[in-house]
């Protein structure tokens, strides 16, 4: 399944265009995940792996769990935990 994957907060700082098109052997978030954490490990050096396993993935109308499948328009965003004050 082809996905575009918007990116946000410290993912979008490691890619400039702000998405990227992956390839994804599967339908669920999880193989999402495994795609992602592929694709950056070759292509982004300061990628880190911890703030993948901690971030969430959503679709235009809600937060996506790992096993729900991906949204057949193929659109989903990563969203990577924030703080502030």
């Amino acid at each position: 399944m082809r996905v575009e994957l918007s990116l946000f907060g410290a993912f979008r700082d490691l890619e400039p265009r702000g998405s990227v098109a992956l390839d994804v052997d599967g339908e669920r978030v999880r193989d999402l995940r495994v795609a992602l954490e592929a694709h950056a490990s070759a292509r982004w050096p300061a990628f880190q792996p911890g703030l993948l396993a901690v971030s969430a993935f959503a679709s235009e109308e809600s937060i996506l769990r790992e096993d729900d499948r991906l949204p057949a328009d193929g659109k989903v965003a990563i969203l990577p935990p924030v703080s502030g004050g």
